[in-house]
Parts: C-alpha cells; sequence; structure tokens
C-alpha cells in the first residue's frame, strides 16, 4: 500500500479510540445520483471487515428529504441476509416517531436522533422551533430505551451556524444536557460548517465537564471545510475524548457551508491515530481499497489526503 507513519507516542492521550463510521448515512446522503442498494451493502459489508464499528447504516427519514435514503428498508432487508444478526447492530437515524417505528419494526438496536443548537437550523432541518424539537425527541428516546435499543444524539451547528454566526458554548451545553436529561446514552458533537478550531474544541469539551457530563458521553464530529478537522480531533484527544465520527474516502459534508469539502476522512483519522501509537482496530489498507472502489462506483474522487497518497497503488493493484 506504501509508507506508513512512524509510531511517535504522545504522553496524556487516550490509549484507544473509537471510531464512528457514518460514510453509508451520512457521506452518501448528499450524493445526488442515486446509488444502488447494493452497492450500499457492499460498502457497509467492506467496512465492516475492514473493522469498523459502529457503521451508521442509513436514516428513516422521508424520502421527499432525503432521496438518496429512501431505499432504507430495502437496504436493512438486504444487510440482514447478508449479514445476519450482525444488521441489527447497525445503527440508524430516525428522525420522529414514525422512524422509529420502522426501525423497531425491523428489530434494530441502536438509533440516534439529530438535533440543533440553534433555532434557525431546528427550523430549516426539522420545521420545528428550538424548544419543539426536544418535544419530539421525548418519545422517540423514551420508546426506544423501553425497547431496550440504545439512543446516540446529534447536536448539529455546535461552532458556528451558516446564518446565526458564532454559537455560545453555554448554548451548546444547554442542547446537548437536554438530549442526555431526555435519555440518550452518547451525545456526538458537531462541526456542522467545519469552522472549528482546536481552542475552542477544548473549552467546549470542558464546558460539557464543569456541566456533569462524562467525557465517556460524548463523541466528537468534524467537517473539513477549512482544513481544521485533524487539529481538533488532537484537541479532543488531549480532552480526553475516545469517540470520533468519519466517513471512508471523506464523503459528504454540509448544503449550508460553503466550500464544504466533507467529513473528517477516516482514513486521514487513522493514519493520525497510527502515529500516535492509539489503538483502533481496523485496518487502513482495507479502508483505503473500500474508498478506491467506492470512488469508482459513484464517480466521485475522494477528498481524503491519504486515499489520494495510498489509492493509486490500491488501484493498481486492485486492476
Amino acid at each position: 500500500m506504501g509508507p506508513l507513519p512512524a509510531v511517535v507516542p504522545v504522553e496524556g492521550l487516550p490509549s484507544r479510540v473509537t471510531i464512528y463510521e457514518v460514510g453509508p448515512r451520512d457521506g452518501l446522503q448528499n450524493e445526488k445520483t442515486a446509488i444502488p442498494t447494493a452497492t450500499k451493502a457492499e460498502l457497509i459489508a467492506r467496512l465492516l471487515d475492514a473493522g469498523l464499528s459502529p457503521v451508521e447504516a442509513t436514516s428513516f427519514v422521508h424520502p421527499r428529504w432525503v432521496p438518496q435514503l429512501a431505499d432504507a428498508a430495502d437496504l436493512e432487508t438486504l444487510l440482514a441476509e447478508r449479514l445476519g444478526d450482525v444488521a441489527r447492530d447497525l445503527p440508524v437515524l430516525v428522525p420522529n416517531e414514525r422512524g422509529l417505528d420502522r426501525a423497531l419494526d425491523l428489530g434494530l438496536a441502536h438509533v440516534a436522533v439529530f438535533g440543533s443548537a440553534t433555532e434557525t437550523f431546528a427550523q430549516r432541518n426539522l420545521n420545528r422551533s428550538y424548544d419543539e424539537q426536544f418535544a419530539m425527541f421525548e418519545p422517540v428516546v423514551t420508546r426506544a430505551k423501553d425497547a431496550g435499543a440504545t439512543v446516540r444524539a446529534y447536536v448539529s451547528m455546535c461552532f458556528g451556524d451558516p446564518w446565526e454566526g458564532r454559537v455560545p458554548i453555554e448554548q451548546v451545553v444547554t442542547a446537548g444536557r437536554r438530549l442526555l436529561d431526555l435519555g440518550a446514552d452518547q451525545l456526538s458533537l458537531g462541526d456542522t460548517i467545519g469552522v472549528g478550531t482546536a481552542g475552542h474544541v477544548t473549552a467546549l469539551v470542558a464546558a460539557f465537564v464543569e456541566a456533569g457530563v462524562d467525557v465517556d458521553r460524548l463523541a466528537l464530529h468534524f467537517h473539513d471545510t477549512y482544513g481544521q478537522a485533524l487539529a481538533n480531533t488532537l484537541a479532543g484527544l488531549h480532552a480526553g475524548v475516545t469517540t470520533y465520527d468519519a466517513s471512508a474516502g471523506g464523503l459528504g459534508g454540509c448544503p449550508y457551508a460553503q466550500s464544504a469539502t466533507g467529513n473528517l476522512a477516516t482514513e486521514d483519522l487513522l493514519w493520525m491515530l497510527d502515529g500516535l501509537g492509539i489503538e483502533h482496530g481496523v485496518d487502513l489498507a482495507k479502508v483505503v481499497a473500500t474508498s478506491v472502489w467506492l470512488s469508482g462506483e459513484i464517480g466521485k474522487e475522494s477528498p481524503s489526503a491519504v486515499v489520494r497518497a495510498l489509492g493509486a497503488g490500491t488501484a493498481a493493484a486492485g486492476a
């Protein structure tokens, strides 16, 4: 595959982290060209084979809002046929009770809700006010927990909002605490438009800890719009966060961010973690090969620096 980074640990960082792979859902949802369900199932199978877990499979959102994920039920059926019991452990996003019903009917064990730290994004993305979103999520979280499922809560616009500008840290903490108080097991803090910087990450995590939130319940979700995702991840590691969302090949992005370049690429994250000697259980070569394959399937080059650096040899070997 090519060179690997020298392992030079840094004192005070976690010894192991979890990579929460969001590529099949967050990475593909904004693609305009319809991607075959079989291709999505193959992507998920390859990511699992590379050692990634969890892998967020899809979203039970209304097809009108996210046409790319209109095949969610068909995908889950195909995954069950292909993966057996493993399929029920793949997380899915559920925007409301209707989405939860669909997930529970399929016997899925892990769901996620997607909230906002700001009023404007709540209105535009959820068609709810900031306060109304929590009323919408309350029965979703309660019913999911009663059914034995785990619940992850995303909070978007944690570092900046394209309409409201800078988002106060205390406002983000309040939104996150409300979701945790509803019963969410984990809280993923999203830099939706990629404007965050390392000091901001440090301050935000510290504010949650000061507010009584165990750092183990936090995850960080960075976008690389301004090239800050890895720096922000390193700040998160120093703050003790051990779960990071990433998308294979760096697919995805926020339609509200000018020149958005997508989610933090799983491969770029793996390269940094390998260099730091932090365990993660993922095979970098297999993830690179998967992203090279997917680029060919969707006709779109990966923005990941590591995929570009290592992928040419992988593509040649595959050919």
